[in-house]
């Protein structure tokens, strides 16, 4: 399943070329909405780890901070791409090709003062109990990790929706078990879909809220904020608003009614205590 993701998001790296508004990014946009700035606090100087980076466009907005920032993802053709959009935005971000289980062995054990991490991310992986456990390996004591992940209930929504009320197409809580995407299609960039039928097969995996804090908190975290937004970094219905002087966030209501569309956890590791 892993090998087929793999396959799968190499696939999807010259398609999302074509989106991410990569235009306004290279002229110095930003990535991240506000209230992950605030979570975070300063960061300048700060040694940041961003797993399962992509094309590395939010790594961009940590660098331009005065972060130093490393950030690792499995697709060797993302990291190839993230290297390039670097490069075309002046920043210095060291870029390496692996698996998040294996970060530690990667990055190095205790090199990290903030792992980064979500939007999108935790689906991909089978298991939660490994991915906080890699997190915690690569914290200095009193360092953090910051994840932003979109909400279950974002996520369990059907891609239709009724006139009112709120319709889903998948469960809400974790299952253990993967579903299985054959269809190619992606989120972003144009066509939004593989071609290939040897690489538009993927499986995702459903984790709640609780099942992402309980793996925090058995590795040792303490969690300190969780806390849920109305905003998503991705417009997946027409009707989703914009969010005022910030390009790529979006607001997520139904009826007049605010939805979490993502949630945000700061956890931070002491292993004394």
């Amino acid at each position: 399943m892993l090998a087929a993701n793999r396959a799968n998001w190499d696939a999807r790296v010259p398609i999302h070329l074509t989106g991410y508004d990569l235009a306004s990014l290279r002229s110095g946009g930003a990535r991240l909405a506000p209230f992950e700035l605030a979570e975070m606090g300063p960061i300048a100087g700060r040694r940041i780890a961003h797993l399962q980076c992509h094309l590395g466009t939010d790594t961009i907005d940590l660098a331009r901070r005065d972060a130093v920032v490393r950030a690792l993802d499995f697709s060797e053709a993302a990291v190839h791409a993230a290297r390039e959009l670097a490069v075309d935005c002046a920043v210095d971000i060291e870029y390496v090709h692996g698996d998040v289980y294996d970060s530690v062995e990667l990055l190095g054990a205790g090199s990290t003062d903030i792992v980064y991490t979500g939007k999108g991310s935790l689906c991909w992986l089978p298991d939660l109990a490994q991915w906080a456990q890699a997190a915690a390996g690569l914290l200095r004591p009193g360092g953090f990790l910051y994840l932003v992940e979109f909400h279950p209930l974002f996520i369990a929504a059907a891609d239709a929706q009724p006139g009112a009320g709120l319709s889903t197409d998948f469960p809400y809580l974790s299952t253990g078990t993967a579903f299985r995407f054959d269809d190619g299609g992606t989120y972003e960039g144009e066509g939004r879909r593989i071609v290939d039928p040897a690489s538009a097969v993927s499986f995702e995996w459903s984790h709640d809220l609780g099942e992402v804090v309980s793996a925090l908190a058995a590795a040792g975290f303490r969690i300190r904020t969780l806390t849920e937004h109305a905003l998503s970094p991705w417009q997946r219905w027409p009707e989703q608003q914009a969010l005022e002087g910030h390009s790529g966030w979006w607001h997520w209501e139904r009826e007049g009614f605010p939805l979490p569309a993502v949630y945000s956890v700061r956890a931070e590791w002491d292993p004394i205590h």
